[in-house]
């Protein structure tokens, strides 16, 4: 069975990477197709593969693949596929429009519709220059139009999340199955010291609402920490003398601020939120704004808790409920949570579901498995 992945661009290491890399483990013969890529920012599990890039790489599309979102259809469908049997596409941007061959299952694991053309388009507007404004509202009812036309492209629709779910189905009116990522937790442990700050952990981008966390932190003067990178001098301005920038810093650093903050405040609305888990595991609690991914993550009360208003006040408030409430939330139950969400089922799981797939499509085609292998790899299918 000849077997393509589809990632929408490779310059990184982030959680749509993670899931690339447990694909490339389930299928290590795989081809990779993906807009651009920056060879030294991926993983050996992923250079392994033969990696095909679009036109895009060639005209500069690796430093400046964000400002060529109206080029990325044509990019994608300009990608040969017609001799692949399988295709799994992993989509968060475009990447499920690539046009596979009539007789092959394609799978899409979709980590979410493009939130900047969907309903955070308005958003990334108003917190964006001129001309990229200017693009997205030019070029916005176009991609719409193409990215809900791709969608009938996708024989099987899988999510991230039940929250992510529900948008494919508003988007696209698609039905989606739930397989949660793969999450790493075994790299954090507790740590027998907590210190007196408060934490924010993740690329700063728009949607993740940033601001509101160091709003709230500068009026109430309790410490704040803010790990990631993307941090505008806006921002930085913004915040008072006890709100500390890092930027990006390493595995080690980031594994001890997880384990010795107080609790991790997590004020935007992700599609999953692998960072809260990433906290859970260290066994600090999580304050969440209580929409979207984090609520299938955190439970109120006993692992964390929420705020229903996106402002600095509502986040205040509930800082102060967390103070008066801090022995309720124990370390080793937080731990044990979160590791109910851990990564080592999802290859399983993700497998056995494209293998169900593929070996229940009336399709014909010769290269099919005639069997779901009992470790959901390639490498043990009869041809």
């Amino acid at each position: 069975m000849k077997v393509a992945l589809v990632h929408y661009w490779l310059v990184g290491m982030r959680g749509g990477e993670k899931v690339l890399e447990a694909l490339c483990r389930i299928f290590p013969q795989a081809d990779i197709f993906t807009l651009v890529l920056d060879p030294g920012k991926i993983s050996p599990t992923i250079a392994r593969h033969r990696i095909e890039t679009s036109f895009l790489q060639r005209i500069g599309g690796r430093r400046h693949y964000q400002k060529m979102l109206p080029l990325m259809p044509f990019a994608l469908e300009a990608f040969d596929l017609t001799s692949y049997d399988l295709v799994v596409s992993s989509e968060a941007g475009p990447a499920k429009g690539i046009i596979p061959a009539p007789d092959a299952v394609h799978v899409c694991y979709c980590h979410s519709p493009m939130r900047y053309i969907w309903d955070l388009q308005a958003q990334y507007c108003r917190e964006s220059g001129w001309l990229t404004r200017k693009m997205l509202r030019t070029t916005g009812p176009l991609l719409r139009q193409w990215d809900v036309t791709t969608a009938a492209r996708v024989d099987h629709f899988v999510a991230n999340s039940a929250f992510v779910a529900k948008r494919i189905e508003k988007y696209y009116r698609r039905e989606a199955s739930v397989i949660h990522p793969p999450v790493d937790l075994d790299r954090f442990s507790i740590s027998p010291e907590v210190a007196d700050y408060y934490l924010c952990a993740g690329q700063i981008t728009p949607y993740k609402k940033i601001e509101v966390a160091v709003d709230a932190f500068t009026r109430s003067g309790r410490p704040l920490v803010v790990i990631g990178g993307g941090a505008s001098p806006a921002l930085r301005r913004r915040a008072g003398p006890n709100v500390a920038f890092l930027g990006m810093v390493d595995d080690a650093t980031m594994a001890e601020r997880f384990a010795r903050c107080r609790a991790l405040v997590f004020p935007g609305v992700e599609d999953c939120g692998i960072v809260p888990l990433e906290v859970m595991a260290s066994g600090r609690p999580v304050i969440a704004f209580g929409r979207g991914g984090v609520t299938e993550t955190v439970t109120a009360g006993e692992t964390g808790l929420f705020f229903h208003d996106q402002t600095a006040e509502a986040l205040n408030d509930a800082v102060d409920r967390f103070e008066a409430t801090i022995s309720d939330f124990q370390p080793e139950a937080i731990r044990r949570h979160a590791r109910t969400f851990g990564g080592a089922d999802f290859e399983r799981k993700l497998a056995a579901f494209i293998f169900d797939k593929v070996n229940g499509d009336p399709r014909p085609s010769a290269h099919r498995p005639r069997a779901i292998p009992a470790t959901g790899r390639t490498s043990d299918v009869a041809a």
